[in-house]
C-alpha cells in the first residue's frame, strides 16, 4: 500500500497539532460470538499497537470458548451487544432490536437477562456499555439503560440521546466495511479521505468532540479490511496529535 495516501490525513493532524489539540482514537468490534482465526488476527493487531478494542459480545449467542480465549487477550474489552442481534422492525423499516415495536418493559427484561448471560461468562471483564445491534436505539430505551447498570452506550456518529439523557455516550465514526458491495472491506484511500474530512469539519467548527472511533467486524473483515487496518494505525500512531484510547476511559460517567 502506497504511504502517500495518508499524507493528506496526517497533514490535517498536523493542524490539529498546531491548534494544540489532539484526537483520541479507539476501536469497537462488533459481533464476537466464539473463538476464530479471525479473532486471533484482531488479537495480534491490538497487541502489536498496544490498543485496546471494545469488543461488542452477542449475548445469547456468545460460546464460553470465547471467555476462555479472552482470558489471555487482555486488550479486548467485552461489552454488550444487544440480545440476540434480532430484527424486531416490520419491514421496510430499517433493522432494530430495540426501536419501540415491542413492549418497553419486555425489552428491558431481555436486556437485563442478557446481561446476566455474559456476566456468568466474563465476569469483571465485562465493561458496563450497551451496543445496540445496527447501531439503532430509541431514545426512550437508552434513557432507562442506566437504571439497569449501564454506564456507557456506543452507536453510530449521528447518534444522539433524547431529553432523558442516558449513558456516557461515544459513537463510532467510521465503518470500515462496505455492507452493499457484499461484506468487504472499503478502500484504504476513501477510508482516510473520510477521516480527514471529518477530522477538518471538527477543527473548523471548533467541535469539542476529540474522539475518533473505527467500527470493526472482524467475522467479516476480509485483506482489504485488514490491510487498511495496519497501514492506519501504523501511519498515525506516531503523530503528537493521536492519542489511541482505552474504551475505558470514553465510557466514565
Amino acid at each position: 500500500m502506497s504511504t502517500t495516501i495518508w499524507q493528506p490525513l496526517l497533514a490535517e493532524l498536523d493542524r490539529w497539532s498546531a491548534e494544540g489539540r489532539r484526537i483520541r482514537l479507539w476501536l469497537r468490534d462488533d459481533d464476537a460470538i466464539a473463538p476464530s482465526p479471525q479473532l486471533d488476527t484482531l488479537v495480534g493487531l491490538s497487541e502489536r499497537f498496544a490498543l485496546p478494542v471494545l469488543l461488542a459480545v452477542i449475548p445469547l449467542s456468545a460460546e464460553p470458548a470465547l471467555a476462555e480465549r479472552l482470558r489471555d487477550a487482555p486488550l479486548l474489552r467485552p461489552s454488550q451487544h444487544g440480545a440476540a442481534h434480532h430484527n424486531h422492525a416490520p419491514a421496510p423499516g430499517k433493522k432494530s432490536e430495540f426501536g419501540l415495536h415491542r413492549p418497553v418493559d419486555d425489552i428491558l427484561a431481555e436486556v437485563e437477562a442478557a446481561r446476566r448471560r455474559l456476566d456468568a461468562l466474563f465476569g469483571p471483564a465485562l465493561l458496563p456499555v450497551f451496543v445496540p445491534p445496527w447501531n439503532r436505539i430509541d431514545p426512550a430505551i437508552a434513557a432507562r439503560l442506566p437504571a439497569l447498570g449501564f454506564t456507557g452506550l456506543s452507536c453510530f456518529r449521528g447518534f444522539t440521546l433524547g431529553p432523558e439523557g442516558g449513558p456516557a455516550l461515544a459513537n463510532t465514526d467510521i465503518d470500515i466495511m462496505d455492507w452493499h458491495r457484499g461484506r468487504v472491506g472499503r478502500q484504504a484511500a476513501a477510508l482516510a479521505e473520510e477521516a480527514r474530512t471529518l477530522l477538518e469539519q471538527r477543527r473548523l467548527s471548533r467541535s469539542r468532540d476529540d474522539g475518533l472511533g473505527l467500527l470493526l467486524h472482524h467475522r467479516d473483515h476480509d485483506a482489504t479490511a485488514w490491510t487498511f487496518l495496519d497501514g492506519f494505525l501504523g501511519a498515525v500512531a506516531p503523530h503528537p496529535a493521536v492519542v489511541f484510547t482505552d474504551p475505558r476511559i470514553l465510557f466514565e460517567p
